[in-house]
């Protein structure tokens, strides 16, 4: 097998011959781009990659219908990006979960954000360090998501402590964990260096999840490498798709520990 990837290390060919014994033996990816919403120019460029990445669409946003409608004729499976309550105090955005309501809000506002947005698949959280740490409210949140039927949730462990995969798990809901943050810096040699950190995760365990944004800086990285990732059998999955090929403790390998006694330090690869 030919690799013609200049920017791919010698590292991850070892490892996909170490993971698989066969260079051939296919690894899976899921890739969510959040955000998506804000910006119409930037975000058509994500419903326009070559791949089956997964659109996290901010509700109550100018573009957000727009661009869910959009990604949904791309073939592009939609996530609401749900926005929750962060410990540094920034501000969500319009909509979100936060630790002071009670539980008819956090229906209430959940259920207006699903409303808000067409063709979701699943949830995901937008910010939310300090939501998704509240084990009661986390729970009304899994209570409410499971009763809207067959949607999925994404833990984007924007804190060490969260609890979400954990609640999501606990009401029967389907669930994993963010592995790598491509952009928490935008430098492009940074975030080159965190999608080296996705496929090796991904030869390694057979499948990766990763978060990116709609920054130039990442779409100029991810429209010159996804339409190669086939030449070394990769393969960028719906969201969806991934959970269905693999198991909850694969996916979220951390998901007993969370109501535990997590470590108090936040993620260094991570938002708030």
């Amino acid at each position: 097998m030919r690799y013609r990837l200049a920017w791919l290390p010698l590292l991850l060919l070892l490892a996909a011959s170490a993971h698989a014994g066969d260079a051939y033996e296919p690894v899976y990816i899921a890739l969510i781009i959040d955000d998506l919403g804000e910006r119409l120019d930037l975000d058509r460029r994500v419903s326009d990659l070559p791949v089956a990445v997964t659109c996290a669409v901010l509700p109550f946003t100018p573009h957000g219908r727009e661009m869910a409608e959009r990604c949904h004729r791309q073939g592009k499976e939609v996530m609401l990006h749900m926005p929750m309550e962060a410990d540094n105090g920034a501000n969500p955005g319009p909509g979100a979960l936060t630790v002071d309501m009670h539980r008819d809000q956090v229906e209430a506002a959940l259920a207006a954000a699903l409303a808000d947005l067409p063709h979701v698949r699943g949830v995901n959280n937008h910010m939310g360090s300090r939501f998704t740490r509240d084990q009661q409210r986390m729970s009304w949140t899994m209570q409410a998501l499971a009763r809207h039927g067959g949607l999925y949730f994404i833990d984007s462990r924007t804190s060490h402590q969260t609890v979400a995969a954990y609640q999501a798990a606990l009401h029967g809901i389907p669930q994993a964990s963010r592995h790598i943050f491509l952009d928490h810096d935008i430098e492009p040699h940074l975030i080159e260096r965190q999608f080296r950190s996705l496929l090796l995760h991904a030869f390694r365990h057979g499948h990766a999840i990763g978060i990116g944004h709609p920054y130039p800086e990442t779409l100029a990285l991810l429209e010159r490498v996804l339409p190669r990732l086939a030449q070394i059998n990769v393969h960028v999955v719906p969201v969806s798709e991934l959970l269905a090929r693999t198991r909850p403790e694969e996916r979220s390998p951390q998901l007993w520990e969370a109501s535990l006694s997590p470590s108090p330090t936040a993620a260094k690869s991570s938002k708030p």
